[in-house]
């Protein structure tokens, strides 16, 4: 085969495609598992921009809308402004959006730990395994529990966990990079 067959031209650019997205994986891991809150800081910030962006977008279309109704374009223009505002407000403060934004996600993920593990409680009467789903519920409740009382710290573990997670996956990508294809 050649580098004219266009299957070898699109088995190279997957294995590209896939070792580059395991090299940034690895990157974004390593950088998580290093500076654990600078990191943290960036993804604030990469949201304060997507929201002041996205307000713009949701402002110009409220006012170059003619076509539409008054109520919809001043709906439009107003959550443009809601999301510039806050997007703002986040970059005068990014350190407290971040703790925030930790704090919020550690609440709101613990409360659907508990949820979950209380739903699956209450599948017991149809679940041939019932041993692993009491086991799993009660997992999930006290996990939920201690995400709800200490969601700084809680969020924190599981931002290490996700920095293990993509060095693990991103090593794992590369080593199919350097064998796809490879059976031939």
């Amino acid at each position: 085969m050649t580098m004219s067959d266009p299957a070898e031209k699109v088995g190279t650019a997957v294995r590209v495609a896939v070792g580059i997205s395991g090299a940034v994986a690895v990157i974004v891991g390593i950088l998580i598992l290093a500076w654990p809150a600078a990191t943290a800081m960036i993804v604030t910030a990469i949201i304060a921009i997507y929201a002041v962006v996205a307000g713009l977008i949701y402002a110009g279309a409220g006012i170059s809308a003619r076509p539409r109704g008054g109520w919809a374009r001043l709906g439009h223009i107003v959550l443009g402004l809601v999301f510039v505002v806050a997007g703002i407000l986040a970059f005068l403060n990014l350190g407290r959006t971040t703790a925030w934004l930790a704090v919020f996600l550690g609440i709101l993920v613990g409360i659907m730990w508990i949820v979950e593990g209380i739903v699956s409680l209450s599948t017991l009467t149809e679940d041939s395994s019932k041993g692993w789903t009491i086991f799993f519920a009660i997992l999930a409740i006290l996990a939920g529990i201690v995400l709800v009382t200490t969601p700084f710290w809680g969020v924190a573990f599981l931002w290490w966990l996700l920095g293990i997670f993509f060095v693990a996956i991103g090593i794992v990508q590369a080593i199919r990079a350097l064998t796809l294809g490879s059976r031939r």
